[in-house]
């Protein structure tokens, strides 16, 4: 029976989102003063927002938390690290005063609806923000660097100690500035200017920045320590910072197709939405730090360190056709440097380059078929309107499998990596082409309750050989569907292990209810609210620890970087019970042991894989320093070394896609153990280049 998109939104609305209440949050704008001494404090319209999202928070989180001190303690120390991941701001003694007088007080403001803690931590943070860009101007003009001397400068300080003085604070700057001039010079981004005069402009215009916050900033802030205690996708818009948001989902403005976040003071890449410029070059990844933007080919690199998200949006934003230029901290160096500038031309999301595409691969004289799965798009106002040829995955997939059949395919490889997911109706639909039927995933919601969504398509697409490729980029709906197909024994799941997002959320639009003071007309923002969890049908969570691939691929992508599991408030994986689904001819264990064992002979023999995975362990290697030399020339030795790594891995064109290459493999190895199978009288595990009704 074929599921509609409405009965789909009626289910999930009716199933999530029962309970709704009417709230009021905050736009407050303070005049920008570039006072020295100028003191923030919340508006009693930010006090009222707060006990709004705090009511809220309570009531209608998926994670039931208790408001108490330890609760108090866990968002003070979220919202330091934070301002001060690098431990280079605040001094030892000032955290301990903050945590003596705020730290089993910030449960009691915040049922309160008052945010005076986080204001006064973010008064101090400026201050000593100010203080550190003044030091390091003042060094830049003055000072004398030897880079000749033995030192290193501390690359991870999150788990460091903070200075325990003045003394130990301004020699952490004071090896900033060498790491920085050096890093300037071997990335070959100076372009002949004198270093200091170029650093020293950088830091002017972050001091600049931190003259113009707001109470607006420091609001902002700190609500997102707060709301992302509860879990890391948990977060409040205000007006303008929700305008942000929709034009990025929307995917229709020109630019580059990328969606940004702040992470402390850096702005990171969150997402490359698929068709847009920054996906087609294949140059901006997921992960990566953006430092900098710099107008056409020759404009100046802005330094937007600090910044805040909507600013930083606007700058890249632009015209058709026109050249942005992006200063990034590459994560696949785990944005340790060496920094690098990359070119993109502005265009438009162009929808066709989301859509699923196929290729063939002959493998040892058989045809594999590819299929590429970007994002799972559907059109839903098409569906609405019954249109005809209206675009969604499950439907172009259809197609494609068709096609694949006709041209005599030996086996097929579904290709999710990079795939962030989207609709959820997509990834059961795309799940129901290759089993005959059954549950696809379960939905807990905060209640407890659970609904079980379900292929109820009798017709299969295609039965024979498969294998799905998946990596640390495939999240939510793509470990929906790789989840099921392992579950149900239909495949081989291939790659890296996946991102681990098996939360859902709902964007709620806050409104102040009205009464005699306030009208109903006021726009507050809206609150994005985790309200539920994916569960496999084995009832194993999705959450956390994701999708592990029966074939495990070493992968450029630093699992120590990306993943669910890196947030610390990430919600646990668990289990719930499993649901009853069909037996169908599973891939066994012997199975898996046999593709396992033909894929180390081949790749034994295959010069360029082992290559690949040597030069892996000298880049994994460089990922888990927490320090790097200052001493020049081991400086430069380093930088170059990861430079032209990127260089022969970050190919484009002329380099093959080895995963890809060794994943057709493997569909290969499983036609021809499927034949030894039938050969030796046994049970066929598919049929071969079949489709079943």
């Amino acid at each position: 029976m074929y599921i509609s998109s409405k009965k789909y939104l009626l289910l999930i609305a009716l199933f999530l989102f029962s309970l709704v209440l009417p709230l009021s949050a905050v736009q407050s704008e303070t005049d920008r003063v570039p006072v020295e001494d100028v003191v923030f404090r919340a508006s009693p319209v930010q006090e009222e927002a707060e006990r709004y999202l705090s009511r809220y928070l309570k009531q209608y989180h998926f994670r039931k938390v208790v408001v108490n001190d330890s609760l108090s303690q866990e968002i003070l120390s979220r919202y330091l690290d934070q301002l001060d991941e690098s431990k280079s701001y605040f001094l030892a003694s000032q955290v301990e005063t903050f945590r003596r007088e705020m730290g089993d007080n910030i449960d009691d403001e915040f049922l309160a609806g008052k945010a005076g803690a986080g204001f006064r931590v973010y008064n101090r943070f400026l201050k000593q923000a100010k203080q550190k860009m003044r030091f390091i101007i003042a060094q830049l003009d003055t000072a004398r660097f030897d880079f000749g001397v033995n030192e290193t400068f501390d690359l991870k300080r999150n788990d460091a100690l903070w200075p325990a003085d003045t003394a130990q604070l301004q020699d952490l700057w004071r090896k900033e500035v060498k790491y920085q001039l050096l890093n300037l010079k071997y990335s070959g981004e100076e372009n002949g200017e004198d270093p200091r005069k170029v650093l020293a402009k950088r830091y002017k215009n972050r001091l600049s920045l931190l003259e113009q916050q707001t109470a607006e900033d420091a609001f902002r802030a700190y609500t997102y320590a707060l709301t992302t205690s509860f879990d890391p996708h948990t977060n409040y818009f205000s007006p303008q910072d929700f305008e942000n948001f929709q034009i990025d989902m929307s995917r229709s403005l020109e630019g580059i197709g990328a969606k940004l976040q702040m992470e402390n003071e850096h702005t990171v890449v969150h997402e490359i939405i698929p068709g847009g410029p920054a996906f087609r070059g294949n140059l901006l990844k997921k992960g990566d730090r953006i430092t900098g933007v710099g107008q056409g080919i020759q404009g100046e690199i802005v330094d937007i360190v600090g910044w805040r998200v909507r600013d930083v949006v606007h700058l890249i934003r632009g015209k058709k056709g026109s050249v942005v230029r992006l200063k990034i901290l590459p994560v696949s160096q785990g944005n340790k440097g060496p920094a690098k500038v990359i070119r993109i031309t502005r265009d438009e999301v162009k929808l066709e380059e989301q859509s699923a595409r196929k290729e063939i691969i002959s493998h040892d004289g058989k045809k594999i078929g590819v299929i590429t799965v970007p994002a799972f798009y559907l059109d839903f106002e098409g569906q609405k309107q019954d249109e005809p040829d209206y675009k969604s995955t499950s439907r172009d997939v259809r197609k494609i499998l068709t096609e694949l059949r006709q041209e005599g395919v030996d086996g097929i490889v579904l290709d999710l990596r990079n795939n962030g997911g989207g609709a959820l109706e997509e990834a059961v639909k795309l799940t129901g082409l290759f089993i005959q039927d059954g549950p696809v995933v379960q939905i807990k919601n905060s209640r407890g309750g659970i609904v079980v969504l379900r292929d109820e398509e009798l017709d299969v697409g295609y039965c024979g050989p498969l294998a799905v490729l998946v990596n640390r980029y495939s999240a939510s709906a793509s470990e929906i569907l790789a989840a099921a197909i392992q579950d149900y024994g239909r495949g081989v799941v291939i790659g890296g292990r996946t991102f681990g997002k098996g939360t859902v959320q709902s964007i709620l639009k806050i409104n102040r209810p009205f009464n005699f003071f306030y009208k109903n007309d006021a726009d507050l923002g809206q609150l994005k609210l985790t309200v539920a969890k994916f569960y496999r049908i084995s009832g194993e969570s999705t959450q956390h620890l994701g999708v592990t691939p029966d074939i495990v691929f070493p992968s450029l992508i630093d699992s120590r970087m990306v993943g669910e599991d890196t947030y610390t408030s990430s919600l646990p994986w668990d289990v719930i019970p499993a649901v009853k689904h069909p037996e169908t001819d599973r891939l066994a264990v012997e199975d898996i042991k046999a593709l396992k064992k033909r894929l180390r002979e081949r790749t034994d023999r295959d010069s360029l894989y082992v290559r690949y995975v040597n030069d892996l362990n000298v880049l994994s290697g460089f990922r888990k320093k927490e320090s790097i030399s200052l001493y020049e020339p081991a400086f430069k030795a380093e930088m170059e070394q990861v430079k032209g790594f990127e260089a022969q891995w970050n190919k484009d064109e002329d380099q093959p896609d080895l995963l890809l290459t060794q994943s057709a493999a493997i569909v290969a190895d499983l036609a021809d153990l499927s034949q030894d199978k039938l050969a030796g009288g046994e049970r066929m595990l598919w049929q071969a280049n079949g489709s079943r009704k």
